[in-house]
C-alpha cells in the first residue's frame, strides 16, 4: 500500500477542517519545549492504554472461549481505562487541532477573518475546560465514596480523568493563545468570548422567565452560531448545555460532567477505538490492498471497471473498519493512479469517493451503528443484521450511474486478465476477504460482542500481516496507535457532550413536545420517515453523524416505535441521511476528507457528485418505501 500512516493522520485531521491551518504562530522556544514535552506526556500514556484495552480484552476472550473461565474482572478494568483512553484521547486530538468541526463558513472568510475566527474557536475550547475543570475535580471527589464490584478499586481513580484531561487541554489552549502571533486578534477573540459569557451572566434574571424559549437561544442560536464560526462541535454542545444548565435552572454545573461521562462510559463504545486501529491495520498489512487487487482482476476490463471496483472495495473495506477517513485511505491509493491513466477525471473521482462514504455508513461494524446501539438500546446484532442490504441498495444505484457515465469508454488497450490471474488474486486476497464475513457472522449469530469480535479482529490482522503477507512495519505503530487515540478521542468527547445536550433536552419537556409534533404529521409512518430523512441530510451536514445520533436519538426512535415504524428500518434510513449530508457540499465535511485523501482540489467535485448525491437519494428513497431492505433478514 502506497499510502503511510502520516497519510491517514492528515484524512482524520481533514474531516475535521480540511484547508484550514489555524491561527498564524509565532516560535517561542519555552513554549515549544513546553508543548512538545506535554505531547509526549499525553500521547505515550494515550498509545499505551490502546494497547491496554486490547489485552485486557484479548485476555477476557480466550478465557471465555478457549478456557471457558469467564475472567469477571475485564470489563470493570476495561471500564476504568476506557474513560482515561477518551479524555487523554480529545487532549490529543486538542493539541493537534483535529477535534470534529465545520469550516465550510471559516473556509470561504478572508485571512484576517479567518485567523479570528480560529482564534475564537480557541478561545471557546479554552472557555468550556476552564468551566468544566472545577465541577469535574468535584464530580471526582464524589466518586471518592464508590467502589468497583470486582476489583474493588475506589471509583476516584477512574473519574479523576475528567479533572485531568480538562486540564491539561487547558494549558494547551493557554499555550497555543501565547503563540499566536497577532496579539491584537487574539484580545479580540479573548474580548469577544468575554463579552458573550458576561452578556450571559447578565441577562439571567431574565432567561429564568423565559421558560423553553431558552432552548431556541441556546440549543439552536447559540449551538448554530459556535457550529457555524468553527468552533469543534464537542465544545459547541458543552458551552451551549454548560450555560443553559447553569443559567436557566437550578441543577448544579458537576450535572454536565455527570452526564458527560455517562455518555463517554458505556461498555460498546469500547468497540470504537479498537475498530479504528483494525482500519488502520488492514491498510498497514496489505489487506486492503489484496481485496483491491483482486476486484480489479474481476471488473477492470470492463467500461467503468475500476467505478465498479472503487464501490465494491469501499463495501467490503467498511465491513473491517469504523473508521470512514480510513477506509478512503486504504482504496483511493490503490485505484486512482490506474483509473486516471485510463482517462478518469479527477473531480469524478473524488466524487464517488465521497459518495461510497455515505453509501457505506450501514456496512457494520460502522462506528454510528455501535453508537445507535448505545443511545437508543436497539440491538447492535439487528442493526448489524438490517445494515448489510442497504449499503447494496445503494451501490447499486451508484453503479447504474457509473455504467451510464462510461458506457463509452475506450479500454481498447487495457488485456482481460486470465483465468489463471484471477485466481491467483483470489488465492492472495482471500485472507483479506475473509475478515469481514468472520466479524459479521460472530456478531449476528451471537458468537462474540461487537467489542470482542473487534479484538479478535486485530489478532487476525497482525497475524495475516506477519504470516501471510509479509508487510507489518513495526516503525508505523506508535503513530498508529496515538492516531486511534486522537481520533477515538475526538468521537468519544462528542458523545458525551451531546448526552449532557440530549438530558438538557429530555428535562426541559421538549422531548415530549417533539413527540406530540411529529406524531401529528401528516401521511403516518411513511410522512415521518421522509421528514426525519430531510432532517438527518440537514444535520448530518452540520453536525456529522456521531452528535446528532447521540442528540436526536433518544428522542426521535422512540417516536419511531410509536407510529409503527421498526426502529432498525429507522436506524438505516437515518444513518444513510446523514451519510448524504456528511458527504455533499459545500458543508458536508466528508466531501473534504475524500479531497484531503486524494489530493485532489474540492472545486474540481463540485459538479460531478451531484449525479452521485441523486443517485445516493435515489437508493435512500427506495430504502424508505421498502422496509424489507432494512428488517427482511432479521
Amino acid at each position: 500500500m502506497a499510502m503511510d500512516i502520516a497519510a491517514v493522520e492528515a484524512a482524520g485531521a481533514g474531516a475535521h477542517g480540511i484547508g484550514l491551518d489555524g491561527p498564524p504562530l509565532r516560535s517561542r522556544g519555552w513554549l515549544k519545549v513546553l508543548d512538545n514535552a506535554i505531547g509526549w506526556l499525553v500521547e505515550i500514556p494515550a498509545a499505551l492504554l490502546v494497547l491496554a484495552e486490547i489485552g485486557v480484552l484479548l485476555s477476557g476472550v480466550v478465557s471465555r472461549y478457549v478456557f471457558h473461565q469467564p475472567l469477571i474482572w475485564t470489563d470493570e478494568l476495561a471500564g476504568i481505562l476506557f474513560l482515561w483512553l477518551a479524555m487523554l484521547g480529545s487532549v490529543v486530538a486538542f493539541r493537534r487541532a483535529e477535534h470534529m468541526r465545520m469550516t465550510a463558513i471559516v473556509a470561504m472568510a478572508g485571512p484576517r477573518a479567518r485567523a479570528f475566527l480560529e482564534t475564537l474557536a480557541l478561545v471557546a475550547g479554552l472557555v468550556f475546560v476552564s468551566l468544566v475543570l472545577h465541577p469535574a475535580y468535584e464530580f471526582a471527589s464524589e466518586e471518592v465514596f464508590v467502589q468497583t464490584p470486582a476489583l474493588e478499586l475506589n471509583n476516584a481513580w477512574r473519574a479523576a480523568a475528567l479533572p485531568i484531561g480538562f486540564g491539561l487541554m487547558l494549558v494547551i489552549a493557554l499555550i497555543r493563545l501565547l503563540e499566536t502571533a497577532d496579539w491584537k486578534i487574539t484580545l479580540a477573540a479573548l474580548a469577544t468570548g468575554a463579552a458573550l459569557a458576561g452578556g450571559l451572566v447578565a441577562l439571567q434574571p431574565f432567561l429564568a422567565g423565559l421558560g423553553n424559549v431558552n432552548l431556541l437561544l441556546f440549543f439552536v442560536l447559540g449551538v448554530g452560531m459556535l457550529v457555524f464560526s468553527g468552533v469543534p462541535i464537542a465544545f459547541a454542545f458543552g458551552l451551549s448545555t454548560f450555560a443553559y444548565v447553569t443559567l436557566t435552572t437550578d441543577a448544579p454545573a458537576m450535572v454536565v460532567v455527570g452526564r458527560m461521562d455517562e455518555g463517554m462510559s458505556h461498555l460498546i463504545l469500547l468497540a470504537v477505538p479498537l475498530f479504528v486501529f483494525l482500519g488502520l491495520l488492514i491498510e498497514m498489512t496489505g489487506m486492503a490492498k489484496a481485496m483491491v487487487g483482486f476486484l480489479a482482476s474481476l471488473l477492470g476490463h470492463v467500461r467503468g471497471g475500476l467505478h465498479f471496483v472503487l464501490v465494491g472495495a469501499m463495501y467490503l473495506v467498511s465491513g473491517i473498519s469504523g473508521s470512514k477517513a480510513a477506509d478512503m485511505a486504504a482504496v483511493a491509493p490503490v485505484l486512482f493512479p490506474e483509473m486516471k491513466a485510463r482517462g478518469a477525471k479527477e473531480g469524478d473521482l473524488v466524487a464517488l469517493l465521497a459518495a461510497t462514504g455515505a453509501q457505506t455508513e450501514t456496512i457494520p461494524p460502522s462506528i454510528v451503528l455501535i453508537t445507535i446501539g448505545s443511545v437508543t438500546g436497539v440491538s447492535i446484532t439487528a442493526l448489524f443484521t438490517g445494515g448489510l442490504l442497504p449499503g447494496l441498495v445503494l451501490a447499486v444505484t451508484l453503479c447504474a450511474l457509473v455504467w451510464w457515465r462510461y458506457r463509452h469508454e475506450d479500454l481498447s488497450h487495457v488485456a482481460r486478465p486470465s483465468r489463471a490471474v484471477i485466481g491467483r488474486a483470489f488465492l492472495v486476497a482471500l485472507p483479506a476477504l475473509a475478515l469481514p464475513f468472520v466479524i459479521r457472522y460472530a456478531v449476528v449469530e451471537g458468537i462474540a460482542t461487537a467489542t470482542e469480535v473487534s479484538t479478535i479482529g486485530i489478532v487476525y490482522s497482525v497475524l495475516a500481516g506477519l504470516l501471510i503477507y509479509r508487510c507489518f512495519a513495526w516503525a508505523r505503530l506508535y503513530p498508529m496507535l496515538v492516531t486511534t487515540a486522537a481520533l477515538s478521542g475526538a468521537i468519544l468527547l462528542i458523545i458525551g457532550a451531546a448526552t449532557g445536550m440530549a438530558w438538557a433536552l429530555t428535562q426541559s419537556g421538549f422531548s415530549q413536545t417533539l413527540a406530540v409534533a411529529m406524531k401529528s404529521l401528516p401521511g403516518g409512518p411513511l410522512g415521518f420517515l421522509l421528514v426525519s430523512a430531510v432532517a438527518f441530510v440537514i444535520l448530518g451536514s452540520v453536525l456529522e453523524g456521531i452528535p446528532a445520533v447521540v442528540l436526536f436519538g433518544p428522542l426521535l426512535f422512540p417516536i419511531a416505535r410509536s407510529v409503527g415504524v421498526h426502529e432498525v428500518h429507522y436506524a438505516m434510513v437515518v444513518i444513510l441521511a446523514m451519510g448524504v449530508g456528511l458527504f455533499a457540499p459545500p458543508f458536508g465535511v466528508g466531501y473534504y476528507a475524500a479531497c484531503a485523501i486524494s489530493r485532489i482540489h474540492p472545486d474540481a467535485g463540485m459538479r460531478p457528485i451531484v449525479g452521485y448525491m441523486l443517485a445516493l437519494l435515489v437508493g435512500l428513497l427506495a430504502i424508505i418505501l421498502v422496509p424489507w431492505f432494512s428488517i427482511g433478514f432479521l
